[in-house]
């Protein structure tokens, strides 16, 4: 570490030298002679606080308290510094995105430190971070001790430089040992006033799919709109949650091109989410900010391969969303839903090299959970390269980079020993299902080559490069080369050809009595570009089956995936992010929760609809036939509607609501409908004047025709439980034959078959808060009335309450 920073010092004096020069040339206090200049920095004068604005944390041993002080040098705020652990423990902003390589800024800023015991002057320097440990010191100032002293220069980043990673922060001049002297290298100061000024950001190359991604009628990918990485499936309430590593997050295809540069792992830091209750039409949770330095961790710097568990610790449901913090370590958030809200209740990671009998592996990442029928938690993480002292034949056959571990009851810590999981051709992505009273534990297998004893000949019947290997076994912790049971799939690019082969990552869970396993593959990335694929990998499900010894078929890739579970349900409030199938749209998350999912849940739009795009539903059941069809929208242009057609893209329109509201703001839109029942996809297709977006899509709405109506009597009631909020929901079946029945709260749904004439489906479902708002619950009744099905929607609205009062 010493070497590093005196290395990375020498760069600094080398960089600030040549400021200098600038400085005494008389380049000072004059802007950059450039168009539409712009300032970069946000909240630069912390009028709003401490927003966009955290503590320089390059390195781990880098730390400082920022809070905000009404001592400033203009307005009412400036930020103060304090606690400072190293000479460049001080605030930094993120201009990632900002400045461009060869563009000139001038920066100002005013700095002031009153240490009765410091200095009479001292130098500062405001210092950009490229990333590793590439610091460029930028312009500087000698302040005089009590008084502001005025940051005042231009710099010009180096045409070479990459700009991927661009983080300002201000320190004072590098020394090794900063604590022998504090008063010297560590004192506090105040910081006010910061522009970086010049050229305006390149606009942000459009990340939308504009192609027909996931082709009608076919399932995978799961979704045709965005990128998604080493899925691990969960369930939860009777819905299929998808957690994925975020691809699309350093998608920047060319305008012209259509094509993106390749994929870089270091700048992912999110996790995206999808979830289903049919395995064919998905609505698109957005991303959760897990790292970086306004992420939910924000000691860690990535987030890739998640993995999902729920345990009641303390006699509360909890979710655990694992991850890998790069190749290094492994950590968890916490949830209080699979869709949050999100904390962090550990300050470090969860897995690294302090982890004991994880010394060996190299990487230890791709955390996978795994929670026993008894409530036991484990953990199943690590790959990479094999251990060097290991003969070559027994580092490709049998390099034991794998390890199973327990966690501690509260899920967030470990205990004891890691155990070696002795998987033959090992490579990363160990993860853990049951099945029968037995374990299975699946893995991906390594490629070869020197970091794998170098030129080998695997054992018969050992996986071959990029497949996924699976073990059986009677104990969760105890995994031996003899577990091994074979190859469950191929390399993908067996199934999809070329431009879609590399690394895999799986999972397998159970839903409704079936097995799945999901796997990814760049197949949008190929429809988008072709044979030629940038690293940008989808989720993909097939179906798991097993021979009657208990192991597993191997599973075929396919696109035309899963069957669809169920018929989808219209009669309800659902999200217009729910796609069976997409062309040409983008999500966005905005502020407020769901109308769907709750309060606490991230609410997304579709947006960037143009004239042409279209969204698509899977098999909706619209029972006996619906009256009409809601959208809540935002106008964006004067002109849009929305066409609805059933079965084909270019079928017959069957209603058309006019986007007439207001431009810009949030209205409900409702078309009529005739002769729409039974069983059809929903293609809503989007129409209006040329290269401009149309509106944005919140959420549908349809509405059950008034023949189609069922008796039923519905009511929902809060109560506390234990400090918890609940929310019991009632429906009567009033009909004179049995109904099913569908109960639904924001806190989840049960659904409950052949409910009799006269009883009564009942539900009564955890909020897991202390309070809950005002609400209303919806219940579904569906029978055979007038010789077809019908299908009656009830609301029944509840009051708030609060448990903790």
């Amino acid at each position: 570490m010493v070497q590093h920073e005196r290395r990375t010092a020498r760069r600094r004096a080398g960089a600030i030298a040549a400021v200098g020069v600038m400085l005494a040339a008389g380049f000072v206090a004059t802007a950059p002679a450039q168009a539409a200049e712009t300032d970069l920095i946000v909240n630069g004068g912390f009028e709003d606080g401490l927003t966009s604005w955290f503590v320089n944390n390059g390195n781990a041993s880098d730390g400082a308290t920022l809070s905000p002080t009404t001592d400033a040098y203009s307005g009412s705020s400036a930020a103060l510094v304090t606690n400072r652990a190293t000479t460049g423990s001080g605030p930094m902003q993120d201009l990632s995105g900002k400045v461009q390589a060869g563009q000139t800024y001038s920066l100002t800023a005013r700095i002031k430190y009153e240490n009765p015991n410091g200095p009479a002057t001292k130098q500062f320097f405001a210092t950009m971070h490229y990333g590793a440990a590439n610091y460029t010191n930028l312009v500087s100032v000698t302040a005089t001790k009590g008084q502001w002293a005025q940051f005042n220069g231009m710099f010009t980043v180096p045409a070479a430089q990459s700009v991927s990673t661009a983080r300002l922060f201000f320190e004072t001049p590098w020394t090794s040992t900063p604590s022998d002297d504090p008063e010297v290298h560590l004192m506090d100061f105040k910081l006010d006033d910061v522009s970086v000024v010049g050229a305006a950001p390149p606009a942000a190359p459009s990340k939308t799919v504009e192609v027909v991604g996931k082709l009608p009628g076919q399932h995978n990918p799961l979704i045709g709109h965005k990128f998604g990485a080493d899925g691990f499936g969960f369930v939860h309430d009777g819905r299929v949650y998808m957690y994925m590593t975020n691809d699309t997050q350093g998608y920047a295809p060319d305008p012209v091109t259509g094509v993106s540069p390749g994929i870089n792992y270091g700048d992912i830091n999110q996790i995206t989410v999808i979830s289903s209750e049919d395995l064919v039409n998905w609505t698109d949770h957005g991303e959760i900010q897990v790292a970086g330095p306004n992420g939910v961790a924000p000691f860690t710097n990535n987030s890739w391969a998640p993995g999902m568990a729920k345990k009641v610790v303390d006699g509360e449901e909890k979710f655990f969303l694992y991850y890998a913090n790069g190749g290094g370590s492994s950590n968890v958030i916490t949830g209080g839903s699979p869709l949050g809200p999100w904390s962090s209740e550990r300050t470090s990671t969860l897995i690294d090299g302090r982890t004991p009998g994880a010394e060996a592996v190299a990487w230890k990442f791709d955390p996978a959970p795994f929670v026993d029928d008894d409530g036991e938690p484990y953990l199943y993480f690590g790959g990479g390269p094999a251990a060097t002292s290991m003969p070559a034949a027994e580092r490709f056959n049998n390099p034991k980079n794998l390890r199973s571990i327990r966690l501690g009851d509260d899920m967030v810590s470990t205990e004891g020993t890691a155990e070696v999981v002795d998987a033959p051709v090992a490579f990363e992505a160990a993860q853990v299902f049951k099945r029968d009273g037995k374990y299975y534990l699946s893995y991906s297998s390594h490629f070869g080559g020197n970091d794998f004893g170098g030129n080998q000949t695997p054992l018969p019947g050992y996986p071959g490069g990029g497949q996924i290997g699976y073990l059986i076994s009677d104990d969760p912790m105890v995994w031996p080369k003899e577990t091994y049971a074979g190859v469950l799939f191929p390399n993908q690019s067996q199934f999809f050809g070329a431009g879609t082969g590399g690394n895999n990552h799986q999972s397998v869970f159970e839903y409704e009595g079936r097995y799945y396993f999901t796997h990814h593959a760049p197949t949008l990335n190929k429809r988008i570009n072709g044979d030629t694929t940038q690293g940008y990998r989808s989720p993909h499900i097939q179906e798991l089956t097993f021979n009657s010894d208990g192991t597993i078929q191997q599973v075929v890739g396919t696109y035309a995936g899963v069957d669809q579970v169920r018929d989808f349900d219209p009669y309800r409030v659902f999200e217009a992010e729910t796609f069976g199938w997409s062309k040409g749209v983008a999500t966005v998350k905005v502020d407020g929760g769901s109308a769907q999912f709750g309060d606490s849940a991230p609410n997304l739009v579709v947006r960037d609809i143009d004239n042409g795009d279209w969204t698509a539903l899977s098999s909706v059941d619209f029972g006996a036939g619906a009256r009409s069809v809601t959208a809540k929208v935002r106008p964006l242009a004067a002109g849009g509607q929305i066409q609805i057609r059933l079965d084909e893209v270019t079928a017959p329109v069957v209603a058309t609501i006019p986007v007439d509201g207001p431009l810009g703001e949030w209205t409900e839109l409702t078309a009529e409908l005739d002769g729409v029942a039974g069983v059809h996809d929903v293609y809503f297709t989007y129409a209006g004047p040329d290269g401009v977006d149309l509106f944005e899509l919140d959420n549908w709405a349809f509405e059950a025709a008034d023949g189609a109506d069922l008796p039923v009597t519905v009511s929902a009631q809060v109560r506390c439980v234990g400090g918890s909020a609940y929310v019991a929901v009632q429906a009567r079946n009033d009909h004179d034959a049995a109904v099913d029945v569908v109960l639904e709260t924001a806190y989840g749904q049960r659904s409950v078959p052949n409910v009799a004439p006269g009883a009564n489906a009942y539900q009564q479902f955890n909020a897991r808060t202390a309070s809950v708002p005002a609400g209303a619950a919806t219940v579904r009744v569906t029978a055979a009335a007038g010789g077809s099905d019908a299908t009656t929607v009830r609301t029944a609205e509840y009051p708030g309450v609060n448990c903790g009062a």
